[in-house]
């Protein structure tokens, strides 16, 4: 029979047991060396999504920042697919390592979970947290036709006209949806979805006024407003944005109302703490760069920092709050 090749230690360990604490004082000390060697070749970091909308821009600024400051090539890989279930399973199915990581959102990481009867894999289990990295409200703009000039005079509307007043979103179960549906159930207001694949090709019918009303992120909205082909009225966050102070909160009207939208980087589960450390060290320095928290500000977005814990956390929370409203408004994917 073929012997083990871990025979020969075993035996040297047994006729020298007075090695055994001193090999065991040196296990963490060999992984902090190898966390302090990483990265030592290139980091992939999956972006759930298409190029081009907010995760992606993100994904692309902290990694072309990382790769000047670690001298190794931080590359941004986009694996869309069933509404971000594909890059997240890509990611959960990993070495764990760190050269591959998610950049994660509200949708791809929270939504999923309560929308989707079987996942392929458990974002609180086979993810491990490393840290948020940017929050920021939606903004609900109405068309300029409909005669609603604060939150207050929409609810008002949507109620006098119950079944009429349509909104439009980027698909059946995305963030945008269930924000709207958080607004319904709040309410008690009956007002009929119209998804579209993706907010972009929303936009037509609500320039139109063939759908009423839509929330998105500030970016995709702002020449619009800014032209009066739409009406800006408010946020989704708790509170007033430090980025568009001039929108009240829909909790202003509504209270208890809250939506953000949110990005996190996340690594295999069995990632080493001590490199999950230092990819969140690294990422912090970035996020206070100044042409980056610029570029945050015209994104509508802010940076957050925060502890692996913190982040895992506030996961658990935001997929019981979506699961609530998925569970509340009946949402199914078509």
């Amino acid at each position: 029979m073929r012997s083990s090749p871990s025979l020969p230690l075993l035996t040297f360990l047994r006729r020298r047991p007075w090695l055994l604490p001193a090999l065991l004082l040196l296990l963490p000390l060999a992984d902090g060396a190898s966390a302090q060697a990483w990265p030592a070749r290139t980091v992939r970091i999956v972006v759930p999504f298409t190029a081009g909308g907010t995760t992606d821009i993100i994904a692309r600024l902290v990694s072309a920042r990382l790769s000047e400051a670690l001298g190794q090539q931080f590359i941004v890989d986009n694996r869309a697919g069933v509404g971000g279930v594909l890059g997240m399973d890509i990611v959960a199915k990993a070495a764990p390592d760190g050269y591959t990581v998610v950049l994660g959102s509200t949708s791809s990481t929270a939504v999923n979970v309560g929308l989707y009867p079987r996942m392929p894999y458990d974002p609180l289990k086979d993810l491990a947290p490393i840290m948020q990295v940017a929050t920021g409200p939606y903004v609900l703009a109405v068309h300029p036709a409909l005669p609603a000039k604060d939150v207050g005079q929409l609810i008002a509307l949507a109620r006098a006209r119950p079944g009429q007043l349509n909104f439009g979103s980027s698909g059946n179960g995305t963030a945008l949806h269930l924000t709207a549906e958080l607004l319904k159930s709040m309410t008690g207001t009956r007002m009929v979805h119209v998804p579209y694949k993706g907010a972009s090709a929303a936009m037509p019918d609500l320039l139109s006024g063939q759908t009423q009303f839509m929330f998105s992120d500030m970016p995709l909205f702002a020449p619009y407003v800014k032209a009066g082909k739409l009406r800006a009225l408010a946020v989704t966050t708790a509170k007033r944005s430090s980025v568009l102070p001039e929108l009240p909160p829909i909790a202003e009207t509504v209270a208890g109302y809250e939506a953000t939208s949110w990005y996190g980087f996340m690594a295999p589960a069995g990632t080493s703490r001590e490199i999950i450390n230092r990819f969140n060290a690294e990422v912090v320095k970035v996020l206070r760069l100044q042409d980056i928290r610029d570029r945050y500000r015209e994104l509508g977005i802010e940076p957050v920092e925060g502890t692996p814990e913190q982040f895992g956390a506030y996961i658990a929370s935001e997929i019981r709050r979506w699961g609530a409203v998925i569970k509340s408004a009946d949402v199914k994917i078509d």
